[in-house]
């Protein structure tokens, strides 16, 4: 993944901005999927890359995990007859 550099804080317009490491959704992988930061001012997280709300990326990031876990499961389940 390339680097690149935050966008200032939608909420307070801080530039002081750190991408985050590791989330209880997404473990270490989802943050840097999706590009989430954490402002250190006000404590808001975002897209670094857009200034938007992560939300709906984190509902269907957990989404498209719970269907391949599920999937994973019946093929198991299946395999054992």
């Amino acid at each position: 993944m390339a680097d690149y550099t935050p966008v200032p804080c939608p909420q307070c317009g801080s530039t002081k901005i750190q991408k985050v490491s590791y989330t209880l959704w997404g473990g270490m992988i989802g943050p840097r999927v999706l590009h989430h930061v954490r402002c250190l001012d006000c404590k808001a997280t975002f897209n670094g890359k857009t200034g938007k709300s992560n939300t709906r990326a984190i509902a269907l990031y957990l989404l498209v995990t719970l269907v391949i876990v599920f999937a994973i499961f019946y093929m198991f389940t299946v395999m054992r007859g």
